[in-house]
């Protein structure tokens, strides 16, 4: 199975997995599935990594490096993703989650997240 990953199930898996659900650590972990990052979670972390807050130290070169290294799959953000952006309901504002949400469905992968309002979607989401 593809799964897509939200940026925090990432962080989370990348630095802290202790903090990933035993659902989640066991998908992760599945050797059949194929795991999936967004170039929209690289982007999220240049720009809260850029606002230099003191609770949020992660060096994005480091963490697509490692996510590579470790056998991830980057998910470029296509036209098609943006367009499907449009059809979305406004259950959630975040420009980074509903690309998310849009590239989960067009790819048809399911996403990944720990986030109560990206899961309320339809769609290819389970909440771990």
């Amino acid at each position: 199975m593809n799964l897509l990953l939200d940026t925090h199930i990432l962080l989370w898996a990348a630095a802290s997995p202790e903090q990933l659900s035993a659902d989640a650590l066991s998908l992760i972990n599945d050797e059949n599935n194929r795991l999936h990052f967004s170039a929209v979670s690289i982007w999220e972390v240049v720009i809260t990594n850029s606002l230099q807050r003191p609770d949020f130290q992660v060096d994005p070169h480091l963490l697509r490096k490692g996510l590579v290294d470790n056998g991830y799959l980057e998910l470029p953000i296509t036209s098609l993703h943006t367009l499907n952006v449009a059809h979305l309901p406004s259950i959630h504002k975040d420009p980074f989650d509903r690309i998310l949400v849009a590239q989960a469905e067009a790819e048809s992968f399911l996403l990944l997240t720990a986030d109560e309002w990206v899961a309320r979607y339809a769609g290819p989401i389970r909440k771990v």
